[in-house]
């Protein structure tokens, strides 16, 4: 879990600056009530000319200047480390969004990635700079207080001995049901983000399925369950703050008593000890007080810090890559021992193959077999549990990230096209600057041109979130657009012509004839056209690679692919 004090003591500077300004600020609360009783003894009791007491009220008034500017030092620092802070643990998760492996990257809601990114980051403000100034507050200034006070009058410091330590343990025992009701809170918000935002985004369908009212109540549900969980949170931190001020008027009222007796009854206490004990006792418990809510703070943010600790966690499982450099070129691929295993779920078996350069590989078998899986190790987005991947020999571990991705092209049934205009969508896959003649060449080959020419604006027509405006085999064709333009050595086919019509599967084909003529390119198959012109066919069952070879050889040695090829020549599917 992450370590927010941690964070927050590894800026050596910054803690120094807080035990510093808590020093000082302690000092002055000394010098304040000192001068104050100075002043007060002086006028009443004594009779002193104002001539006699104005260095006296100098001295008061530069203690509660020097006071106001420690709170003034200790809030802005603290404001400052917080900003700081925040600041790194965005920037942290957006590296974790960016580099995770794909079955993290894919898991959750938008909504919750969104409301951790900011509301959860926003929930640790409060530690920094409310928690942590406090807590540097109350280590120095009650000491320094307690110190002068015992100094002054071992009775008051005794009593204070006594009924102090009652605070700390109240303030573990109500926050330790603080802590439970923050992490409800948490959990509610992230929840109640993620349905919101999947509502949103999914509102035309559910109208048309007449759902919309079900999702209403349910967002009515989950903001409900946010308010309660938030309730709860205020709920405790009322009661903990009021039974702050018991217990802290107790203390000062069994203080006042022991000192009135002494002073009026017994008289054996001097006006100025009395007076002096009565200005530091209320100090001292204050600082405890606020401590206590600075404290109910933290136990909030240590629940968000609960949920970003989870993503971070996901770091642990991305890729590591090296930094040598591929040569230009479809490489040799090999697979060592390739495998992957989803928790305790789905498992790809090892897998020992080889793909030679300028080969056409298709990967086939049922749904759920694997195929996606073996894909996503392949191109890099997911890290094998066991075995590697070796590019031309060398594992691909020791090759840098970018000299991998900028040789690699992937292509899936349902490509992600950015908001944007069509150019940009387009030019996403050059590695290096392109004109307007090579993206128009591009999109010819990807047999989109035509399309795009008839648009009024051409290809600066701007698009929609996710390529809303345009169909699938438009989208599909702004993809092959993309590898055209970035001319890679490896182009890998999540069967894109799937679900589209006979035209627009015929130009994507002979596209795709086209990027194999300079490439290895690896599909996962489900047509016998595809299958039957592949140099090679890995064949998946149950996450195991039951079979490698050619088509005829297949037909030939393997019965199971012979009854697949009998079955798309008997008419089930082409």
């Amino acid at each position: 879990m992450i370590d927010l004090k941690q964070m927050a003591f590894e800026r050596k500077n910054t803690m120094a600056l807080l035990g510093t300004a808590s020093v000082l600020k302690g000092l002055a609360i000394i010098l304040q009530a000192l001068f104050f009783v100075w002043v007060v003894d002086g006028v009443f009791l004594k009779g002193d000319s104002f001539e006699t007491v104005l260095p006296l009220l100098g001295g008061l008034f530069g203690a509660i200047v020097l006071r106001g500017f420690c709170g003034y030092i200790l809030g802005r620092t603290g404001v400052h480390l917080a900003t700081e802070i925040k600041s790194e643990l965005r920037k942290r998760l957006i590296r974790s969004f960016a580099t995770n492996p794909l079955q993290a990257a894919s898991h959750g809601q938008s909504g919750k990635k969104v409301s951790l990114l900011m509301d959860a980051v926003d929930e640790v403000d409060g530690f920094f700079s409310k928690y942590i100034p406090q807590m540097m507050q109350t280590y120095t200034i009650p000491l320094m207080l307690l110190a002068v006070i015992f100094y002054q009058h071992w009775a008051t410091g005794l009593i204070i001995l006594i009924t102090a330590p009652f605070i700390p343990v109240f303030m573990a025992i109500v926050g330790k049901r603080t802590k439970v009701k923050a992490d409800e809170k948490m959990e509610q918000l992230g929840q109640f983000s993620g349905t919101f935002l999947d509502v949103l985004q999914g509102l035309t369908t559910l109208n048309l399925y007449g759902q919309a009212s079900k999702q209403k109540q349910l967002i009515q549900k989950n903001s409900l369950a946010f308010r309660d969980a938030t309730m709860g949170v205020l709920k405790s931190a009322f009661l903990s703050s009021l039974m702050l001020e018991y217990i802290s008027m107790l203390g000062i009222g069994i203080i006042a008593l022991e000192i009135g007796l002494r002073l009026v009854v017994f008289q054996n206490i001097t006006f100025f000890t009395a007076f002096f004990m009565m200005l530091l006792a209320p100090d001292f418990f204050n600082m405890l007080k606020d401590f206590g809510g600075a404290f109910h703070t933290a136990r909030g943010s240590m629940a968000a810090a609960k949920l970003l600790s989870a993503e971070f966690s996901k770091e642990e499982h991305k890729t590591e890559w090296g930094q040598e450099v591929l040569s230009s070129g479809p490489p040799h691929i090999q697979l060592d021992e390739l495998a992957f295993q989803y928790g305790d779920g789905f498992a790809l078996h090892p897998v020992q193959a080889e793909i030679p350069p300028f080969s056409r590989v298709a990967i086939i078998g049922k749904s759920g077999s694997g195929k996606t899986t073996l894909m996503h190790l392949i191109a890099g987005l997911l890290p094998p549990s066991e075995g590697t991947v070796k590019i031309n020999g060398v594992p691909r571990e020791e090759i840098s990230e970018k000299a991998w991705f900028d040789q690699l092209s992937y292509i899936s049934q349902n490509p992600y096209l950015f908001a944007g205009t069509i150019k940009e969508n387009i030019t996403i896959g050059a590695t290096a600057e392109v004109t307007h003649e090579e993206v128009v060449k591009a999109a010819e080959k990807a047999g989109i041109a035509e399309m795009v020419a008839s648009l009024k604006k051409g290809f600066d027509t701007e698009i929609g979130e996710a390529g809303r405006g345009l169909s699938g085999g438009e989208k599909q064709r702004i993809a092959l657009a993309r590898a055209f333009l970035k001319k890679p050595s490896i182009i890998l086919f999540d069967e894109p012509t799937t679900g589209l019509d006979l035209q627009t599967e015929q130009i994507l084909q002979d596209s795709m004839e086209d990027l194999a003529k300079t490439s290895t390119v690896i599909t996962i198959a489900h047509r016998l056209h595809t299958i039957s012109q592949s140099d090679l066919i890995f064949f998946l069952s149950d996450g195991r690679l039951s079979a490698v070879g050619g088509h005829m050889e297949l037909i030939e040695n393997y019965s199971p692919y012979r009854e697949m090829v009998a079955v798309q020549q008997g008419g089930v599917a082409e």
